[in-house]
């Protein structure tokens, strides 16, 4: 009697489709390199040479993230090219809060079952990004894991370095009572709220519904693009009385703001200071949420806020507003 012969693509993991993945993926990866990046893509490590010429101390600064359940509602829609630029954009600002320039991004993405086309989409997302924020993207990890996820579904990871002189760090250690909360509008839910936002909204919607209230269907509301903050933190972070950027993430306004607040200061937020987009009043109603989970949850459409000395406000203001921004005074510091 013949033994039976397992094999690894048998098992589940297909070696050359990997290999096809990567060889599809060159062009759009190599068009985020500049001549600080000293490898090709397909090596062991990514290699990159930053010019340090105009630092007196040059401090690296890195974060990781990863999309959350956001990517359950791209399953469902079938649409893979916004989530990639969701990570890259979430980790540029992660950074870009500390006064910091990004300059280059790792990527991790494993699925059940490699479709060339799924993750094509994915890493061309990151690409994207890349390239609009300044970034190279050098270097990256695809995995096969068939006994992890279940058909069709994928995970996503990425880190992101970046530089900026150590006496320019921005951490939030000028705050003081009185300075001003500006806030600037997200795109959408950006890459936060979305195990209640799902769970509420598909209770009554199917993902590609078309929703009145919204203006779009549901998936177009829920994979809008987690904006980039990069060039409007870059024109505001040099002007005097700029004392601390809030990127708002999980934990909403107040989580995330009071993270840079000096010990013995707190957050005094206007809720009514901005009209919250229709999105977040779906979700109340519908799910009868109550304030407190939409106040922790969403960022209820200020991505960042931007904590200013009261008398540098207009001229925060006026440098916002010749970039296209609409600013909020969205409280204080107390």
């Amino acid at each position: 009697m013949s033994k039976k012969q397992f094999t690894y693509k048998d098992s589940g993991v297909d070696i050359k489709a990997g290999e096809e993945l990567v060889n599809s993926i060159k062009g759009i990866v190599k068009e985020t390199h500049s001549d600080a990046v000293l490898s090709n893509i397909g090596g062991f490590g990514g290699f990159f040479s930053p010019d340090l010429s105009g630092f007196k101390k040059p401090t690296f600064v890195s974060s990781v993230d990863g999309v959350g359940t956001k990517l359950i509602v791209a399953f469902k829609a079938g649409k893979y090219d916004t989530v990639g630029q969701d990570l890259v954009n979430h980790c540029v600002n992660d950074i870009a809060v500390c006064g910091a320039t990004p300059l280059f991004f790792l990527d991790y993405f494993s699925t059940g079952k490699l479709e060339q086309h799924v993750g094509y989409e994915v890493i061309k997302g990151f690409a994207t990004a890349c390239k609009e924020n300044g970034v190279a993207l050098i270097g990256g990890e695809t995995a096969e894991m068939p006994d992890i996820y279940g058909p069709g579904e994928f995970d996503l990871a990425g880190t992101i370095v970046g530089i900026v002189d150590e006496d320019k760090v921005i951490n939030g250690a000028g705050i003081k009572k009185g300075d001003v909360l500006l806030g600037f509008k997200s795109s959408g839910l950006h890459t936060n709220g979305y195990s209640l936002a799902r769970n509420v909204l598909f209770s009554e919607y199917e993902v590609n519904e078309y929703v009145e209230e919204l203006g779009s269907t549901v998936a177009e509301e829920l994979l809008q693009v987690h904006r980039s903050y990069l060039s409007l933190i870059t024109a505001l972070k040099g002007i005097n009385g700029v004392n601390g950027f809030s990127h708002i993430t999980g934990g909403g306004m107040v989580g995330n703001t009071k993270r840079i607040l000096p010990e013995g200061l707190a957050l005094d937020i206007n809720w009514e200071g901005w009209e919250r987009p229709a999105v977040y009043k779906l979700i109340q109603e519908i799910g009868n949420v109550p304030e407190e989970d939409m106040q922790a949850t969403f960022n209820l459409g200020i991505g960042l806020v931007c904590v200013v000395d009261k008398n540098a406000k207009e001229e925060v203001i006026a440098e916002a507003t010749k970039l296209g921004e609409e600013v909020f005074e969205v409280g204080t510091v107390i």
